[in-house]
C-alpha cells in the first residue's frame, strides 16, 4: 500500500478547517485508517470542529474491543458526534459548529467507508470514477428525488447547505459502504474545496495522467485553486497495488 494526502487553505479563505488522519499501520483492531473532515461554523469553530471529530474518532479506535471496520468506524463517528455536541453546547463561541467525515479501511481487497456530510470517497481507475460515498446535501437530496438535475445542482446557490453533520445534534446517521478493489484502482478521499471546483472525470483524468501520488495531489489541488479554490482542499490517495 502507498498513500499521500495533502491540504491547502485555497484561495478565498483565511483558516484551513479541513482536518485529516492517515496510517497505513494498523490503529486498534483496524489494519488501517484514513480519515477527511471539512468543518463548519464561525471564527475557528469549524477548525476546532474537524480537529476534534477526528482526534475522538482515532481514540474510539485505538480503544475499541471489535475488529469488524463498519461497527468499529460507526461507534467512532457517533461516539465523537456527542462528544463534540456537548463541547458546543458548553461554549457559545462553538455554538452550531459541526463537521463532514469520510472514514475508510482497507482489509486485503475490500474497502469499507462511512460518511456523514458531502466529504466524498471516490475509486478511480482507467474505466472511470466512482463516488461511494452519498453525499449528505440540500441540492443532492433534491436531485436523488427528482426534484433537479445535475447540471442545475452544481451551480445552484445553496449547494453549499449539508443536511448532515457531525456535532449539530447529539446523534447522528452514518452510511457505511463495502466496496471490493480489484487491481488498478485507486482511492481517493477529499473535501468539497475539490470537488466544487474540479469535476469528476477531470479528477480521474488528472489522477492517471501523473507519475506518482505526490503529483497526483498537487495536481488536483492546483486545479482547484485555479478554478476559483473558493473554499479548502484536502486529497488523500491511497493505492493498495493490488495484484489480484
Amino acid at each position: 500500500m502507498k498513500t499521500f494526502s495533502m491540504t491547502d487553505v485555497g484561495r478565498k479563505r483565511e483558516i484551513n478547517q479541513d482536518y485529516m488522519y492517515t496510517s497505513e499501520a494498523a490503529v486498534g483492531s483496524l489494519p488501517n485508517l484514513f480519515l477527511v473532515a471539512d468543518g463548519m461554523g464561525g471564527h475557528a469553530a469549524g477548525d476546532y470542529a474537524s480537529r476534534f471529530t477526528v482526534e475522538k474518532v482515532v481514540d474510539y479506535v485505538l480503544n475499541a474491543a471489535k475488529s469488524e471496520p463498519i461497527l468499529v468506524l460507526g461507534e467512532a463517528i457517533r461516539e465523537a458526534n456527542y462528544l463534540l455536541y456537548q463541547e458546543a453546547d458548553k461554549d457559545s463561541e462553538k455554538k452550531d459548529m459541526g463537521t463532514t467525515i469520510v472514514a475508510a479501511v482497507v482489509s486485503g481487497s475490500q474497502l469499507y467507508t462511512a460518511n456523514v456530510g458531502d466529504s466524498r470517497l471516490y475509486v478511480i481507475n482507467h474505466e472511470g470514477i466512482t463516488q461511494i460515498t452519498r453525499d449528505h446535501s440540500l441540492v443532492q437530496e433534491m436531485v436523488r428525488m427528482g426534484e433537479m438535475n445535475k447540471e442545475d445542482a452544481k451551480e445552484h446557490p445553496d449547494k453549499n447547505i449539508i443536511t448532515r453533520a457531525v456535532g449539530v445534534m447529539p446523534e447522528v446517521a452514518v452510511d457505511f459502504f463495502e466496496t471490493s478493489l480489484r487491481a488498478g484502482d485507486l482511492v481517493l478521499l477529499c473535501t468539497d474545496g475539490l470537488t466544487n471546483m474540479v469535476e469528476d472525470e477531470e479528477i480521474r483524468r488528472i489522477v492517471l495522467e501523473q507519475r506518482d501520488m505526490v503529483e497526483m495531489a498537487e495536481k488536483l489541488i492546483q486545479k482547484a485553486n485555479e478554478n476559483g479554490g473558493r473554499d479548502n482542499i484536502t486529497a488523500v490517495l491511497i493505492d493498495l497495488q493490488l495484484s489480484i
